[in-house]
C-alpha cells in the first residue's frame, strides 16, 4: 500500500491563520492584539502581580516599604513587555503545565538578582490563579470595549453626516413590503441613530466586577498569616487602584469594582449584561444593514464607485452592497459568541470549573468580528448618497397612498363610509394617478356638498408632501 503523503506543515501568518479574524481580515483587527493576544494576558497576568506586590508595600505595609526606584523597576517589567519575555515565560509553562504559575515563576526569577530579592517569597502571596486571571480579563475587555466604541460612535457619525444633508427629503415608505405613508430620509436615518445611541450611551457606564479573594473566595490564607488586617477592605481598594492603571480614560472604558462575593472564580454576570448590550447594539445594526441593502436595491441609495473594483466576475454592471453584506454577517458571527458567553460564563460547578476558561479565550474572536463588521459598516456609509431623482420617481408613481389623508379629511366632514369608498377606489388599483383622485375629489364633493375650501384642501395633497411631523431634534 502506498504511503499517503503528509501534508506540510505551515507556520503561522496571516496567510495561514484558520480564523479569518487573523488572516483575511488582520489588518481591520490586529489592533485587538494588544487586548487580546497570548502575550497580551501574559502581560496584563503580570501587571496584577507586579502591582499587588507593591500594593502589599505601599498600603497594606505587610512587607518592607519598596524604594522608588524598586517599584520603578517592577513596573517595567509589564510597561515594557517584550516577545522575548512572553516565552521565556512560555519556556517555564512547559514543565508546570500552568500558564498563571509561569508568569509567578518569571517574576521571582526577574527579581532574583536585585534589591527586591528579600521580597521573592511574597510574589503572589495569598492569591489564586483566579484573582490574576479574572483581573487580566477585566483589562482585556476595557481594551476590546474601546476599540468597539469607537467603532460605534464612528457610525453614529456618518448616521449623523446623512441626516444632516437629507434632512428633509422625502421617501416613500413601505409597510409590508407595499408602498405606505411617506416619511423622510432624515426620519429613517434618526430612528437608527436613537437607538443606537441609547446603547451606545449604555455601554459607556459598564461596569466590570472583579474577584481578588483566594482560594475560595473568602481570603483564608491571607487571614491566617495575618488575622488583624482587614483583607476584603484592601482587596477592594486593590481592585479601585487599578482604575488608574493603565491610562484608564472612564469616559471610553469598563470601570472595576470589587465584588466581595465570589467562589474561587468572579460569577461573570456583569461580563453577561456587558455582553447582552453589545449584542442589542449589534442587533440594531443588522437591522440597519438590512434597510440598507433593500435602500440599495430600491436604487433610493447609490454606491459610489472605485477605479478597478468590480462586483462580479462574470457581470460587468454590478455594484454590490457588499459593505453592508460584511458587516451583518459579522455582526451574526459576533453575536452568537456573545450569546453563548452571556449563558455560559455565569453558570459554574460548585465552587469552581475550568468550563469558563476555554471560553474566555474567544474572547478576542469575537470582539475580531465585531471590529471587522462596524469598520464595514462605516466604509459602506461613506460610500453612499442619496438617489433624489428614484425617490421622485417613486412617489410620483405611488398617488394610491394618499386614500389615507382623503378618507381622514373626508371622516372629518361627515361623508359616510369614507374609509370603505377608499378602498374601493384604490386597493390593489395599479392605474391610481393625480387625475384618478382628482376626478374621485370632484365628484365625492359634489354629492357630500363639500365646500371649495375641502376640495382644495384635498387636491393640494401630495404625495411629496404628505409627511406628518418629520421634525428632527
Amino acid at each position: 500500500m502506498k504511503k499517503i503523503p503528509e501534508m506540510p506543515i505551515y507556520q503561522l501568518s496571516t496567510a495561514t491563520a484558520i480564523s479569518s479574524v487573523d488572516g483575511r481580515y488582520n489588518e481591520r483587527t490586529n489592533e485587538l492584539a494588544k487586548f487580546f493576544s497570548e502575550m497580551a494576558l501574559m502581560r496584563f497576568r503580570l501587571l496584577v502581580e507586579v502591582e499587588w506586590l507593591i500594593f502589599l508595600s505601599v498600603v497594606v505595609k505587610v512587607i518592607r516599604r519598596m524604594t522608588k526606584q524598586e517599584k520603578t523597576f517592577l513596573r517595567k517589567l509589564y510597561r515594557n513587555f517584550s516577545e522575548q519575555n512572553f516565552y521565556g515565560i512560555k519556556r517555564l509553562e512547559k514543565t508546570t503545565n500552568h500558564d498563571v504559575k509561569a508568569v509567578e515563576l518569571w517574576l521571582r526569577q526577574s527579581l532574583q538578582k536585585t534589591s527586591l530579592a528579600d521580597l521573592i517569597e511574597f510574589v503572589h502571596i495569598g492569591l489564586t490563579s483566579e484573582d490574576i486571571n479574572n483581573t487580566a480579563f477585566g483589562f482585556m475587555l476595557r481594551g476590546g470595549v474601546k476599540s468597539l466604541f469607537l467603532q460605534y460612535f464612528r457610525v453614529l457619525a456618518e448616521l449623523q453626516n446623512i441626516i444632516s444633508v437629507n434632512a428633509h427629503v422625502p421617501l416613500l415608505a413601505h409597510t409590508h413590503g407595499q408602498p405606505a405613508s411617506p416619511t423622510t430620509i432624515g426620519w429613517e436615518m434618526k430612528i437608527y441613530f436613537e437607538r443606537l445611541y441609547s446603547l451606545f450611551d449604555e455601554l459607556v457606564g459598564s461596569e466590570l466586577l472583579i474577584k481578588f479573594g483566594g482560594a475560595t473566595g473568602g481570603h483564608n490564607a491571607l487571614y491566617v498569616a495575618w488575622p488583624k488586617i482587614n483583607w476584603r477592605k484592601y482587596s477592594e481598594q486593590f481592585v479601585n487602584k487599578l482604575n488608574r492603571t493603565e491610562n484608564h480614560d472612564h469616559r471610553f472604558s469598563l470601570t472595576f469594582s470589587f465584588n466581595p462575593y465570589c467562589t474561587q472564580i468572579e460569577n461573570h454576570d456583569t461580563y453577561a449584561k456587558l455582553f447582552g448590550v453589545i449584542e442589542r447594539a449589534n442587533t440594531v445594526l443588522i437591522d440597519f444593514n438590512r434597510d440598507m441593502w433593500t435602500y440599495i436595491s430600491m436604487k433610493v441609495f447609490i454606491e459610489e464607485t472605485k477605479e478597478g473594483e468590480v462586483g462580479s466576475s462574470t457581470m460587468p454592471h454590478k455594484v454590490n452592497p457588499i459593505d453592508f453584506e460584511n458587516s451583518e454577517g459579522n455582526l451574526g458571527i459576533a453575536n452568537a459568541l456573545f450569546r453563548h458567553f452571556s449563558e455560559k460564563l455565569p453558570i459554574s460547578r460548585l465552587q469552581r470549573d475550568l468550563t469558563d476558561s476555554t471560553v474566555i479565550r474567544v474572547f478576542g474572536t469575537a470582539f475580531g468580528h465585531n471590529l471587522v463588521a462596524l469598520k464595514s459598516l462605516v466604509k459602506g456609509l461613506k460610500k453612499v448618497y442619496v438617489n433624489t431623482s428614484q425617490i421622485k420617481l417613486m412617489l410620483d408613481e405611488n398617488w394610491a397612498i394618499l386614500a389615507e389623508p382623503i378618507q381622514t379629511i373626508l371622516r372629518r366632514e361627515g361623508v359616510n363610509q369614507a374609509y370603505d369608498l377608499l378602498k374601493d377606489l384604490t386597493r390593489g388599483k395599479a392605474e391610481i394617478d393625480q387625475r384618478a383622485l382628482n376626478v374621485f375629489i370632484y365628484e365625492i364633493a359634489k354629492e357630500n356638498n363639500l365646500t371649495k375650501e375641502v376640495v382644495e384642501e384635498l387636491k393640494s395633497l401630495s404625495p411629496h408632501t404628505y409627511l406628518g411631523n418629520r421634525d428632527i431634534d
